[in-house]
């Protein structure tokens, strides 16, 4: 597979590249990254052919998006796809503080509301922050956290928002499974257009395959699979390592040491294997990594082309790491 690769985004005209590149990192997740760095892995990724970039106004409290619309602004506008998110917004004293920014703005901090003033508010906020005349995907970040105030009136100003042509899709961004099917379910039709799923159909959590990726896949919802290095806990599994796991669970540990070595008989990187397996499902349409080097985007390119043999996935399905009801590549 080919980090440039096109396809269209569900039901919409959007068009994406397979591979996208999350911004959380550059807001300065877990470590502190300079502008300089953020602007030079920004630049790779564009190298690279990668088209889909998304972000959210949470990361790094504003610094994500800024950073992301200082490197984005001189490209075509309409060669690539933005995503960012409503539900928090950045404000002098925002309670809803995170402990996982490593240097946020001083003095601001998000605050949680989901209601329909503050949506057309995070949108006119982000757009200032970006520098940019549109979104293309909007997403309702972390729906669950105010579940009755994001249905009935986050997602009626997202599609009126959809409706008016000022942003190309509606979306969720979340990392429970159960709670996107839901909303799906309970939106007013056409409901989502895509589902930004962070962690729940990785390697190690197929969490997603039983409902959502199911449900989608019958409406034309569009999936976008993040979190599938499992917040570098694939990459490095060592204990105290900036994955933003505090604790493993043993049976969790059990299953990345049976899933690695696997991985080690077939001479495959487990990061390879990590970013390939959801795009065999027919529901996801691109893949998002995070970075926060030039060398890491580019790393995230070349394990998506690298070759897997088809005798890794059948020994995953056969050590029961795999569910037989998951597409594998190939």
């Amino acid at each position: 597979m080919r980090a440039d690769e096109r396809v269209t985004l569900g039901r919409t005209g959007l068009r994406v590249t397979r591979l996208g590149l999350g911004l959380a990192a550059l807001g300065g997740m877990f470590q502190p990254v300079s502008e300089a760095e953020a602007q030079a892995t920004i630049d790779r990724a564009w190298e690279l052919g990668i088209r889909l970039y998304d972000t959210a106004p949470v990361y790094g409290y504003g610094r994500s998006e800024r950073l992301a619309g200082r490197a984005l602004r001189p490209k075509p506008r309409e060669r690539f796809t933005l995503c960012t998110k409503v539900g928090r917004l950045i404000e002098p004293g925002g309670p809803d503080t995170q402990p996982i920014w490593a240097d946020p703005p001083p003095g601001v901090g998000p605050r949680l509301d989901y209601g329909r003033r503050a949506v057309f508010r995070s949108l006119a906020e982000s757009l200032d922050r970006l520098g940019l005349d549109r979104i293309d995907v909007l997403h309702v970040h972390d729906p669950e956290q105010d579940y009755p105030t994001a249905l009935a009136e986050a997602y009626p100003a997202l599609a009126e928002l959809r409706d008016r042509g000022t942003v190309g899709a509606v979306s969720l961004g979340v990392n429970h499974a159960d709670v996107a099917a839901r909303f799906i379910r309970e939106a007013p039709p056409p409901g989502p257009d895509c589902v930004l799923l962070a962690a729940r159909y990785t390697l190690l959590d197929q969490s997603g395959l039983a409902e959502l990726l199911p449900l989608c896949a019958a409406r034309g919802i569009a999936v976008l699979a993040a979190g599938v290095y499992q917040s570098g806990l694939l990459a490095d599994p060592r204990p105290g390592a900036p994955h933003g796991h505090s604790h493993v669970p043993p049976a969790l540990a059990a299953r990345l040491r049976a899933l690695r070595a696997l991985c080690e008989r077939h001479a495959v990187p487990p990061l390879a294997a990590a970013v390939q397996f959801p795009l065999a499902h027919p529901a996801v349409a691109a893949v998002v990594v995070g970075a926060r080097t030039p060398a890491e985007v580019t790393g995230s390119a070349e394990l998506l082309a690298r070759p897997v043999p088809p005798a890794l996935w059948s020994d995953l399905r056969a050590a029961g790491l795999l569910p037989e009801t998951a597409p594998v590549p190939g």
